[in-house]
């Protein structure tokens, strides 16, 4: 698997999303390099799907941590020897939808979790998947990936663990936006005033110069 230094984990962890890329011009983990129009693209997403799963238990053998789609979907080619040309938005999605399907019958949480895009979020396409698996769409689809992540976090016993078991949190990106944007609807709120001295009131109506 492709190792971040220091400070790469950091920037992941804290405002920045890394991006990091194997070169696919270098040999591949095994063997000699596959295209998919040679191998067809059934069979090197069943590949895929099966490199994703054991990346993915890497990652949650560590507390907090995630990948990037990107990150993954490089790592898999690398590891399979199965290599497109195709952007990753176009079939990564397929593939972790497959590793969910076999953590759902194994009765695992959902590894998929642990793979979020350039924004920290699961993406549109997890609301739908945790609703085939689960019978109940998520209101919240990043939320109950993050109930999941922490789930995968203490079935694989993660390193950094806390104590007491830990607790389900968002990507640091996505957290920071969401909290921004509720600051933001907070500060668009009209204030009601006082007709009569244009003095902001009270949260219980009341105007406290006036009245």
């Amino acid at each position: 698997m492709t190792e971040l230094s220091d400070v790469d984990q950091m920037d992941l962890l804290d405002d920045e999303t890394v991006e990091v890329e194997v070169e696919l011009e270098d040999p591949p983990a095994k063997g000699t390099w596959r295209d998919v129009a040679d191998v067809g693209t059934e069979e090197a997403r069943v590949e895929w799907a099966e490199a994703a799963r054991d990346v993915l238990i890497e990652t949650a053998g560590t507390y907090r941590g995630m990948l990037l789609f990107k990150e993954l979907a490089a790592e898999v080619q690398y590891r399979s020897g199965v290599r497109t040309k195709q952007p990753n938005h176009y079939w990564i999605s397929d593939v972790l939808g497959r590793v969910s399907r076999e953590c759902a019958k194994r009765d695992e949480p959902f590894l998929s979790t642990l793979a979020v895009n350039a924004e920290g979020s699961v993406g549109p396409a997890y609301a739908e998947l945790a609703r085939e698996l689960t019978g109940t769409e998520p209101a919240d689809p990043d939320q109950h990936a993050a109930e999941q992540r922490l789930a995968c976090y203490r079935l694989y016993d993660a390193a950094g663990l806390p104590a007491d078991g830990g607790s389900a949190a968002l990507a640091p990106k996505l957290s920071d936006s969401r909290s921004r944007a509720r600051k933001a609807a907070r500060l668009a709120k009209p204030i009601a005033t006082c007709p009569t001295c244009m003095m902001a009131l009270l949260p219980t109506g009341v105007c406290d110069t006036c009245d």
